[in-house]
């Protein structure tokens, strides 16, 4: 599947949104199929999207900007001891704990926990007090799909469950709200289908697994 191959699809499935004739629905078409990736992607935190970054925390500074697309932290850990070359683990916490732990952002020393500063940002105490190694493994939002970025991740694994989603996100647009049920159905039943064959190897790494 790619984005103009699923553009096609759509058009024949619902008959509709052909650019000349149907020029509205098809300009829309874009948006919706971006909305059944997102969709996608909360319904099923997968491995496809797990990325990890490699930073450097900055001495005297205890908040830090998330990566772009940015989802979900999955975890953090820096270099310590001699070499910065030991992993240390640092743990979530909430906002109120971090601050109540570590008051004073002026005071250095090495990092312990981290929280949710806000969507874009993290705060992590004792504020940092050398220029550690930083990994920072999270869920990443896809690239999205548009006529530049023709595939990703969802396409080349989940073409259906794709396909599936984007008729459900049409049919309320189209007021075609009868058919809801059949794409809501299918939809479904392509989730389920993922879960029983590769739910074990791809989902969210908190899931326990029998296999590799």
């Amino acid at each position: 599947m790619t984005f103009n191959s699923l553009i096609s699809d759509i058009q024949a499935y619902l008959e509709r949104g052909n650019a000349t004739v149907d020029p509205t629905v098809n300009t829309q078409l874009p948006k919706l199929i971006n909305n059944a990736e997102r969709e996608i992607n909360y319904r099923l935190k997968l491995q496809g999207d797990i990325t990890p970054v490699q930073a450097t925390f900055t001495p005297g500074v205890a908040v830090y900007a998330k990566p772009d697309r940015w989802r979900r932290t999955i975890s953090m850990n820096y270099g310590a001891l001699t070499n910065l070359n030991y992993r240390t683990g640092i743990f979530p916490r909430a906002y109120e704990y971090v601050r109540a732990y570590w008051p004073d952002d002026t005071v250095l020393a090495p990092p312990e926990y981290y929280a949710d500063y806000d969507y874009q940002h993290w705060i992590v105490c004792p504020t940092p007090d050398l220029a550690y190694p930083w990994e920072i493994i999270y869920y990443r939002l896809p690239a999205l799909l548009d006529q530049t970025n023709t595939t990703n991740w969802i396409t080349q694994y989940v073409p259906q469950t794709l396909l599936y989603r984007t008729l459900l996100e049409c049919a309320p647009f189209i007021k075609n709200d009868a058919r809801m049920p059949t794409w809501e159905g299918l939809y479904e039943t392509s989730l389920g289908a993922l879960g029983a064959e590769d739910m074990k190897k791809i989902v969210d790494r908190t899931t326990a697994r029998d296999e590799a």
